[in-house]
């Protein structure tokens, strides 16, 4: 179940690689179903907040009217950064599956653990390595094209 819903997260960052966007992509999931999904937005909607774990974040509160979203879990192509990490406690979601690490800004275990290290009111389950084959395959092609690209500037 946990590969299905990760490729389901990947959907979501090809579509935010096909828009030039750093392609992240998250589902979110209540009882074993999809009721969020998302992708990067910052470069379409110039806004430094539009991360695809917040969009989805958001969906989730909106469609279970609730901002608590305590009995859901997120399956999210690359590590949450410092940011979404706090929103995934503050939205007190039960678990994160991560794809790929990120070693420079990660904040879910990679360059610090908000999720597990610190005494917050929420604690948050983690499991890495869900596809991260697919997951850091994307992220490397989109980052080698996206070097290309400059260089023909």
């Amino acid at each position: 179940m946990q590969e299905e819903f990760m490729q389901e997260a990947l959907k979501e960052a090809k579509k935010a690689y096909k828009k030039l966007e750093i392609p992240v992509g998250v589902v979110i999931v209540k009882d074993g179903q999809i009721i969020a999904r998302a992708h990067n937005m910052k470069e379409e909607k110039k806004d430094t907040t539009k991360h695809a774990e917040i969009i989805a974040i958001q969906r989730a509160s909106k469609k279970l009217n609730s901002w608590r979203l305590n009995d859901c879990e997120m399956y999210v192509t690359l590590e949450p950064c410092p940011m979404c990490a706090g929103a995934v406690i503050q939205s007190r979601i039960k678990k994160v599956y991560i794809g790929a690490k990120d070693e420079k800004t990660g904040a879910c275990g990679s360059v610090l653990n908000l999720l597990e290290d610190y005494k917050f009111n929420h604690q948050v389950e983690i499991e890495n390595d869900v596809l991260s084959k697919e997951c850091e395959e994307i992220l490397k092609k989109f980052f080698k094209e996206l070097r290309e690209i400059k260089k023909k500037k």
